[in-house]
């Protein structure tokens, strides 16, 4: 096998431990296949071409490498691929500047204990205080307790 075929399977491997770093989440196809390329490409230059050569080629995968390490972390390229976006979003907090204590409403589902209630026309996860409330009846939030709503009947 000639030096040119074990510099390109050399740098075909970088190249797809490139698009493994770069692109793809978590240890992918690339990622491997990338790794045995540039381990190939090595064992493939000590076993056709000898020690000496198999030493060069060891070095220089080694030190280009490493230089590709360290200019992509002085450069950081890392920055520009990485997601910039922030959620802040939260799940099942309960904004209470719209549901108080003795807020009316009309049960959406069942109610077995939990199920869903519209309040102030907002569709809310509740539970009932009492046992089972059928779809369709008239509820009132007796309290509130973090991000729970405890209903029962309309009275």
């Amino acid at each position: 096998m000639s030096v040119f075929s074990i510099i390109v399977l050399i740098v075909l491997g970088f190249v797809l431990l490139l698009i493994e770093f770069l692109v793809l989440p978590g240890i992918t196809i690339a990622g491997i296949a990338g790794f045995i390329l540039i381990v190939a490409g090595i064992f493939l230059g000590y076993y056709a071409h000898g020690v000496p050569t198999g030493n060069i080629i060891l070095i220089t995968s080694g030190a280009g490498m490493l230089i590709f390490l360290v200019a992509a972390l002085k450069l950081k390229t890392w920055q520009r691929f990485g997601l910039k976006s922030e959620i802040d979003g939260r799940v099942g907090t309960i904004d209470n500047t719209v549901i108080h204590q003795g807020d009316t409403g009309r049960t959406v589902s069942k109610l077995a204990p939990m199920g869903k209630a519209l309040i102030s026309d907002i569709l809310y996860e509740v539970s009932s205080e009492g046992g089972y409330i059928n779809a369709g009846t008239e509820i009132r939030v007796i309290r509130i307790d973090g991000n729970k709503i405890f209903v029962e009947t309309k009275s």
